[in-house]
């Protein structure tokens, strides 16, 4: 953990040494929910209410991103509170999850005109990624990531990197000698894209919003399971609400959001415990359960 600590701070310390004053910023308190997700080991989907806190901005040599997102469960997906691996009526679990990425402009750190036809500038993207929850499990997720990062002529911001990607983990069920581990996952590549697309409606101001990663396979979990690629994409259509409120424009958004999650964690997706039991008794592996997740949201953001 100590030496994936200090790649962390000095990729990101590398990326920041041009910084100066943000030439501009968007800072927004946000909440979204939705009936359907899904976690490893929990047949049942899940209801959740997230809260987050963002903060994007951008200076004379690139851009800097930071997110908090608060998770709150319900009793299906239950808190390490019950004395027991789980438990209807226990209270469901907490999580927190934050990200930060900085991009540097790559055409202006050497001078040099790196855009051209569709592409807006290539960029070198870097960031870490730290999550904790209190389940039984008790993950302790802490990941790194680097590459370059081309951004492309919209009416707004998309980029797609290609990134080098590095994981930690702790797994309370995993053991050896009879001791809980910390699992360190082979290093891997990340296909990472991000976006945010204007989209006028008459006099409607929408946005289409979002972000999505495809990560290598990572060698094995803390429980011998050989991991797969992973897919993950989160998409928000978001609508200017603020007229409503006689607010400045942007200041409130709302609208429906869609997450889909598969191989979630790198584990193999099984949607039902007989799913996972037949993998065990083919492999000689323990396989939990690992539905895929595709859960519509609702959002809502107060940017200031």
């Amino acid at each position: 953990m100590k030496k994936l600590t200090l790649t962390a701070l000095a990729l990101v310390a590398l990326a920041a040494v041009p910084v100066s004053a943000a030439d501009w910023s968007d800072t927004f308190l946000g909440y979204r929910t939705g009936t359907k997700f899904q976690e490893t080991g929990i047949q049942d989907a899940i209801k959740k209410d997230i809260y987050s806190l963002s903060h994007v901005s951008g200076y004379s040599m690139g851009t800097n991103f930071f997110n908090v997102d608060m998770l709150k469960s319900d009793s299906k997906d239950p808190a390490n509170t019950a004395g027991k691996f789980a438990g209807e009526g226990s209270n469901g679990a907490q999580e927190v999850y934050v990200a930060y990425r900085t991009n540097l402009s790559l055409s202006k750190l050497f001078g040099t005109k790196m855009s051209g036809g569709i592409v807006r500038d290539v960029e070198f993207t870097a960031g870490m990624d730290y999550n904790a929850k209190n389940t039984t499990f008790a993950p302790s997720v802490f990941k790194v990531m680097a590459g370059p990062t081309v951004a492309f002529q919209v009416p707004g911001f998309f980029t797609l990197g290609v990134l080098y990607y590095n994981e930690k983990n702790h797994n309370a069920f995993a053991t050896y000698k009879g001791e809980n581990i910390n699992v360190s996952f082979d290093p891997t590549y990340q296909v990472a894209a991000a976006w945010g697309i204007d989209v006028k409606l008459g006099e409607v101001n929408t946005k289409v919003k979002g972000f999505g990663t495809y990560t290598g396979a990572k060698g094995k979990d803390g429980g011998n399971v050989k991991t797969k690629p992973e897919t993950l994409v989160d998409i928000y259509w978001m609508f200017d609400a603020s007229p409503v409120f006689g607010a400045k424009k942007g200041t409130w958004q709302i609208g429906p959001g869609f997450e889909y999650w598969d191989n979630k964690f790198g584990d193999p997706t099984y949607k039902t415990v007989a799913a996972a039991n037949a993998a065990t008794a083919s492999t000689g592996v323990f396989t939990s359960v690992n539905p895929q997740v595709s859960c519509f949201m609702l959002a809502l953001e107060y940017h200031f």
